[in-house]
């Protein structure tokens, strides 16, 4: 599991790590320094936030989880993202060309009624419990990513 620095705040790391039997990582490594995961044959982007989007789209990679997905797209891996964000912005511009652009390059953004309907705005811990977690899944394991 690779986590954005923001997300360290929201997941319960020592669980995600007893799960996957991985240490969760969210920095670069020093160069030379071995890779303690696997190489990965898809990623999965849950939570994906407004700003995690819109930079991925625009070939941002200032952190290591925007790296290993902008590199994603140029390695061919099958790439899957399940949004979390609400109507406002969701409505933004820039929103809209993010998922096309993504979806161009060969993501599934699962947004909408295959994946996340984005909520009201200021109510969004209200859907923590019922995020569609097997979409996303489902779409790699499926190859429809």
């Amino acid at each position: 599991m690779i986590a954005t620095p923001s997300a360290l705040r929201f997941i319960d790391q020592p669980a995600l790590e007893a799960q996957t039997s991985y240490p969760v990582r969210s920095e670069y490594k020093q160069p030379g320094t071995p890779d303690v995961l696997p190489p990965a044959d898809a990623m999965v982007v849950g939570g994906a936030s407004f700003n995690t989007i819109n930079k991925w789209a625009a070939g941002i990679s200032d952190t290591l989880a925007l790296g290993l997905l902008t590199e994603g797209i140029g390695l061919g891996l099958p790439l899957a993202a399940l949004p979390f964000l609400n109507s406002a912005q969701a409505a933004h511009p820039a929103f809209g060309r993010s998922v096309r652009e993504l979806r161009e390059a060969g993501v599934a953004v699962l947004l909408g009624p295959e994946g996340y309907e984005p909520h009201v705005p200021h109510q969004g811990s209200k859907h923590l419990a019922k995020y569609p977690w097997h979409a996303v899944l489902a779409a790699v394991e499926t190859g429809k990513a």
